[in-house]
């Protein structure tokens, strides 16, 4: 993997903190990435973490998860069944304005004398919170606090906390707004993207909100909107709660795109302000606007009787839960504490309240990637999820499951049988317009009935089966046979014209990683069809009926699962990415210069594709998903076969390669890996942090921890450790929920000790071939030389 620049900011300025993120000064080089890593959601609602002030920004925005605005994807050459209806997630009207004027100055941070000024996200209390003293032009000084929230427990609710102070009288104006930042752009007005960049989100060349309505009194405006093409309808509102012994008088104005309520008040010296400003948005594919503006009323009404006060307390409850079910701590440097909880928070925020939909590659942190769902979600979140919140994983299952008609037409267009879900969408339609790198990634079906199977093992339970994953699973696994086919030449199942994981190696024959992923989605759809027929005729017969499902598909499911063909290149005792990819040659890393990654951004895609270059982990992703069926001396060659091909220009990449580096051995790469995962948003590894969290690699964060250091197997739903604590740790401790069964994992240089710290059935597991049985609150402490020994330390990692 090329080495990577780690850009951290300076100690002095974003000092360590286990349980906070803090910033002690206002800087300008550092602000694009403040808007990112500070910023807050709930899965439902996100806000970035810019200014009350609303300037500076880099790149405001408010999201709603699924809002989004249609619009025709044009190509120059047109073709059957190309992608043909772009979506993209709306950046919804700003509610977090609360602009400040003292003397009629302008708070205006990088030209104010600031005397002191602190920012902080507090993972346990999910409230970004800011403190300043503005020494204004006159000499007065103004003492401000503000803390905000997206609230975890309300899903269409934030609010905002905002009191200042004054050491002198002095006359001070707060102009609270409601802003829609209009996303049509002139023909002849250059895009902040301008195409340079496929990762960023495009420019509307039309207005994209269009006012139906208006309600307001009092403090309170709630306004109603409907985008123009996607017909999506959005209500959002504020109102406020005004606290001072200091006379005031407010003044309310609205139009379709400014709302405001401007506070004037005279102030006295050493007097307080206080202005609670609570915040809702709704949004919906087919209730009409004023409806949304109603339920926004009533949401409003419930936040204004709870009060704030309240919110922070359910905050801190839902926080004080979320921990215990997820914290993973580190005993080492103070820095991999404070960035671990960081990127664990920010699986909550991305996923929460995700409950009608998918999780945007970027979260609700930013509109890269235009808000779509991809393969990330169940390949690199759920893990997370089905150990620490099953219920979320649940529901971005029946997500997935409530896209299969439009799945089953998508199949039909390109010629198959059963389903083929989306690479990338918002409302189950394909969104990529560059199928190479988009539609020909078949495996998500796969990646999709691989989280059916992982959450089924976890859970120790099939409800999920019956409900929806039996169906999933029956028409993944017809689009595989169809698209797939015997040869005559050597009796093998080949799946031809297909992408896998590497972006940088598209449309190729028997791609080993979609094969055996595949093969997987195969014998699970007929072990479990089977397993309904046997064990549950009834739901049986409803699945036979909704898909007109015949029992001689599962022979031919087994039959093509069993003779598919795995690339394996006996000479050098690896798996070939594809038939052909060691015919390629191989990039000339040492002549490219580092400025020239990511490869994407500076060369044609075809000479990318004619070389053995790697965008990221596709064979080695595998063995980490499919591990079982390789042998460790495989997973040593092919991981160093593949590692020096590897660019790591996607941040999907890192997180894989660390777990398969600490399985085989290599600590340091293992170790270096995990940096760049974990420091993927914070030292902005990737180049592009100000666009959004790369949350797949904050999923694989978690992954690198359980998985890679911790050594968490669960193939067939057998539970398997194998530690592989750094040496530069002492302890590494984490929390699982296996089969209903609370467990705790505490791992050190001389014990390892695995606690049932909840469950009412003894488990049991296996700690490196040892077999070990948990009963509830009964500690087992075995010696870290356990078992058998674990796979050496190996000087060759340098090599």
């Amino acid at each position: 993997m090329i080495p990577r620049e780690l850009r951290l900011p300076p100690e002095h300025l974003f000092p360590p903190d286990e349980w906070r993120l803090v910033e002690r000064g206002f800087s300008n080089r550092w602000m694009g990435n403040a808007e990112t890593i500070f910023a807050l959601g709930n899965g439902f609602l996100g806000m970035r973490g810019t200014f009350e002030e609303g300037r500076p920004a880099i790149e405001p925005g408010t999201f709603v998860n699924g809002f989004h605005e249609t619009w025709p994807i044009v190509h120059a050459e047109e073709a059957y069944g190309f992608a043909r209806t772009g979506q993209t997630i709306v950046n919804c009207p700003d509610a977090t304005l609360l602009k400040l004027y003292v003397d009629d100055e302008p708070l205006f941070l990088p030209t104010a004398r600031l005397i002191d000024y602190e920012r902080s996200l507090d993972f346990r209390e999910g409230v970004l919170r800011r403190t300043l003293t503005w020494s204004t032009p006159s000499g007065k000084h103004v003492r401000l606090k503000t803390s905000r929230l997206v609230s975890f427990v309300h899903r269409p609710l934030g609010a905002i906390s905002y009191e200042l102070e004054v050491n002198a009288d002095a006359p001070v104006v707060v102009s609270s707004q409601l802003l829609n930042r209009q996303d049509a752009r002139a023909d002849d007005e250059p895009s902040t993207n301008n195409g340079a960049d496929p990762r960023r989100a495009r420019g509307f060349g039309h207005r994209v909100l269009n006012s139906k309505g208006i309600a307001e009194d009092g403090h309170r405006i709630v306004n109603g909107y409907r985008t123009t093409n996607s017909r999506m309808t959005l209500g959002v509102g504020v109102d406020h709660v005004m606290e001072t012994d200091n006379p005031w008088r407010a003044q309310r104005s609205s139009s379709d795109d400014l709302g405001k309520i401007v506070f004037t008040v005279d102030a006295r010296a050493g007097v307080p302000i206080r202005i609670t400003k609570f915040l809702t948005y709704h949004s919906s594919r087919n209730v009409p606007a004023m409806e949304l503006v109603d339920r926004g009323w009533r949401t409003l009404d419930r936040a204004m009787t709870e009060g704030y006060g309240a919110l922070e307390a359910a905050q801190r409850d839902f926080l004080t839960d979320y921990w215990e079910r997820s914290d993973v701590q580190v005993e080492g440097p103070p820095r991999v504490q404070q960035a671990i909880r960081w990127n664990i928070y920010q699986l909550a925020q991305a996923s929460a309240r995700a409950e009608t939909t998918g999780i945007p590659a970027k979260g609700l942190s930013g509109q890269a990637y235009e808000g779509h769902y991809f393969w990330d979600t169940e390949v690199y979140v759920t893990p997370f999820l089905t150990y620490t919140e099953p219920r979320v994983t649940r529901n971005l299952l029946r997500f997935r499951h409530s896209m299969l008609p439009l799945a089953r037409e998508r199949a039909r267009e390109l010629s198959e049988d059963g389903a083929l879900f989306p690479w990338r969408t918002i409302n189950g339609e394909e969104a990529s317009s560059y199928y190479a790198a988009g539609t020909a990634q078949y495996h998500i079906d796969a990646d999709i009935s691989h989280a059916i199977r992982h959450y089924v093992n976890v859970r120790g339970e099939k409800h999920l089966l019956k409900e929806v994953g039996a169906e999933i699973l029956v028409e993944t696994a017809r689009m595989w046979v169809g698209l797939g086919f015997f040869s005559p030449e050597d009796d093998a199942f080949h799946i031809h014209g297909v992408t896998g994981p590497d972006e940088y190696t598209t449309v190729v024959n028997d791609n080993a990683f979609t094969n055996m992923m595949a093969r997987a989605n195969l014998r699970y759809a007929a072990e479990a069809v089977l397993w309904l027929k046997e064990e549950e005729p009834d739901t049986y017969a409803a699945l036979e009926h909704a898909t007109g499902l015949a029992s001689e598909e599962v022979e031919r499911w087994q039959r093509a699962a069993d003779a598919m063909y795995v690339p394996y290149d006996a000479e050098r005792g690896i798996h070939p990415q594809d038939a052909n990819f060691l015919e390629k040659e191989r990039w000339d890393f040492q002549n490219t210069p580092s400025d020239r990654y990511p490869l994407l951004l500076h060369f044609h895609p075809l000479v990318i594709y004619r070389h053995q270059v790697i965008k990221q982990a596709d064979v080695v992703l595998a063995m980490v998903l499919l591990g079982d069926e390789f042998s460790l001396e495989q997973k040593r060659r092919n991981f160093d076969y593949y590692d020096p091909l590897t660019t790591g220009d996607s941040s999907l990449s890192a997180c894989v390669q660390s777990i398969l580096a600490a399985e085989v051995g290599y600590e340091r790469k293992a170790l270096e890996y995990f940096q760049y995962a974990l420091l993927m948003d914070l030292a902005d590894v990737a180049g592009n942090v100000v666009d959004g969290v790369h949350v797949a690699s904050v999923g694989g964060v978690w992954m690198t921890l359980v998985y890679g250091f911790g050594g968490l197997r669960d193939y067939n739903g057998e539970l398997s450790f194998d530690p592989r604590l750094p040496r530069p740790w002492d302890r590494l401790r984490f929390p699982l929920r296996f089969h209903d069964r609370k467990l705790l994992i505490d791992l050190t240089h001389d014990t390892f000790t695995f606690t049932m710290v909840e469950g009412a059935k003894d488990l049991t597991i296996d700690v490196r071939g040892t077999e070990v049985v948990l009963r509830e609150g009964e500690p087992v402490e075995l010696p870290a030389s356990v078992g058998t020994t674990p796979a050496p330390l190996l000087a060759s990692e340098d090599a």
